[in-house]
């Protein structure tokens, strides 16, 4: 049998997720008015930028605190600064309250770690007032070393979040991953927030991973330290909760 209340806790950490590449607004709709009806307010709702209005207006019918996130620099993480920051003004003013953006994690595994600190810095000035989770794509760096450099970079940029993954690569995230990226959590001198994306397909998985970070970094999970990024966690974990 799940606890109750650990599964309470788990439905506000998730960011729920719509990232499909042949998307609508029909088909934004759709999805919006079919997600289940929640005992609690899930963190957030993590949508492509041209779903911002629709996701926005669901939202609000809801009568529900929830952020509203979307991605930039994704999923290749190679676009022009110029263009994020103008992606990000522009996400901003469609109501967007947390921007995920790619980390140029090309540029970093080829050397280039000041281009990638200023590209942070950047993307830091560009999103003042809204938090900022940096996809490290963890799955992409070829040795922990590399995983913890690029957390460190973000734990330096002064963003809200690290997070493991786009979802759009083989490799999602995995506890191996999960555990250095904490690591470098606990060790800095300030709060930083970790986010769990890519293949977290079940309550058990994701429970696995609220362990992790409370056992790394010492604290209880709570939305405004640890996220879990999902696109079909949702139907599962309201069925257990009912069934509780």
């Amino acid at each position: 049998m799940m606890n109750p209340l650990r599964l309470l806790q788990l439905l506000k950490l998730l960011d729920v997720t719509r990232l499909q590449d042949n998307d609508d607004q029909r088909q934004m709709t759709d999805w919006l008015a079919q997600l289940p009806v929640t005992p609690a307010p899930v963190a957030a709702l993590c949508v492509y930028p041209e779903f911002l209005a629709e996701a926005r207006a669901h939202i609000t019918q809801s009568n529900e605190t929830v952020a509203l996130a979307t991605v930039v620099n994704f999923p290749t993480g190679d676009q022009p600064l110029s263009t994020v920051l103008a992606d990000i003004a522009t996400a901003r003013q469609a109501s967007a309250t947390e921007i995920d953006c790619v980390l140029p994690y090309q540029t970093l595994l080829s050397g280039k770690e000041t281009e990638v600190a200023q590209f942070l810095a950047a993307v830091r000035e560009a999103s003042q007032g809204l938090c900022l989770k940096i996809i490290i794509e963890s799955g992409e760096l070829l040795t922990a070393q590399q995983i913890t450099k690029a957390s460190e970079l973000v734990i330096d940029s002064g963003a809200e979040f690290i997070k493991t993954s786009t979802g759009k690569v083989p490799v999602g995230v995995t506890l191996e991953a999960a555990k250095i990226i904490l690591t470098s959590i606990a060790a800095a001198d300030r709060s930083v927030g970790f986010k769990a994306s890519g293949g977290v397909k079940t309550v058990e998985q994701a429970l696995e991973i609220v362990s992790l970070y409370e056992q790394v970094t010492g604290k209880t999970a709570q939305s405004e330290g640890l996220r879990i990024g999902a696109s079909t966690l949702l139907t599962e974990l309201c069925q257990q909760l009912a069934s509780e």
